[in-house]
């Protein structure tokens, strides 16, 4: 099973555990939020339209959480997972926010256009080493100058016993938040196609494909949230 099928089978009520899932969910959308509307605001303020890309965008829940702190931006979501993406655009049109669709995979080309933000939320680490950085690369040319790229992503302990404990962390805190055992499975089911790499390599090569200013704003075990600007 691909990766877009497996996110596919379960489209249908992947955000219903994501609470669940990802223990630290406020913090680590809301710092991939607030580090991405700084551009958007200032687009805005200068009489553009605030254009936003979201890569492995699935069911549109970063791209919601930015059009409903910067009202006024227009979003393109990519995901290879058409029913996933499908929710997510009805999602978006029900709020009346502008938006576009783009099914393709995370190793195709990006959509033409420039954009303030380029934004993604637990998809890259689906990618090889080589595939994130030459999707870093892409991503960085993608965006205006001053644009922001941020990445919300699940990552590799920087030694393998360090990777070890993030995982029990992982485990024991989704039990505490009431995660079944069949939730836990199912998760564990999708983490097989996970190819995770450390903040620091990734900070790494953003800072090699171009961008300056580039940080881990937030991490707590697995998750993190890091990025940088375009000069």
């Amino acid at each position: 099973m691909s990766v877009a099928d497996a996110f596919d089978a379960v489209a249908g009520s992947y955000d219903e555990g994501r609470r669940r899932l990802v223990p630290c969910f406020d913090a680590f959308y809301g710092t991939a939020v607030e580090v991405a509307a700084p551009p958007l605001r200032a687009a805005l303020a200068a009489g553009r339209t605030p254009e936003v890309l979201d890569l492995g965008a699935g069911t549109g829940l970063l791209s919601l959480l930015l059009a409903a702190a910067v009202p006024g931006v227009r979003l393109t979501l990519v995901d290879a997972a058409a029913a996933m993406l499908a929710v997510g655009a009805e999602r978006l049109r029900a709020r009346g926010v502008p938006h576009r669709t783009v099914l393709a995979d995370l190793a195709d080309p990006l959509p033409a256009g420039r954009y303030d933000a380029v934004v993604s939320a637990l998809a890259v680490h689906h990618l090889d080493d080589a595939g994130k950085r030459t999707l870093y690369r892409r991503a960085a040319d993608a965006l205006v100058p001053g644009g922001v790229f941020v990445n919300a992503e699940q990552v590799a302990g920087p030694t393998p016993e360090l990777d070890r404990r993030y995982d029990d962390v992982w485990t024991a805190r989704i039990i505490e938040l009431g995660a079944t055992a069949d939730e836990i499975a199912a998760a564990r089911e999708r983490m097989r196609h996970d190819r995770p790499a450390t903040v620091a390599d990734q900070c790494g090569w953003l800072t090699d494909a171009g961008l300056v200013d580039v940080d881990c704003f937030f991490k707590e075990w697995r998750f993190a949230v890091f990025g940088g600007h375009r000069p």
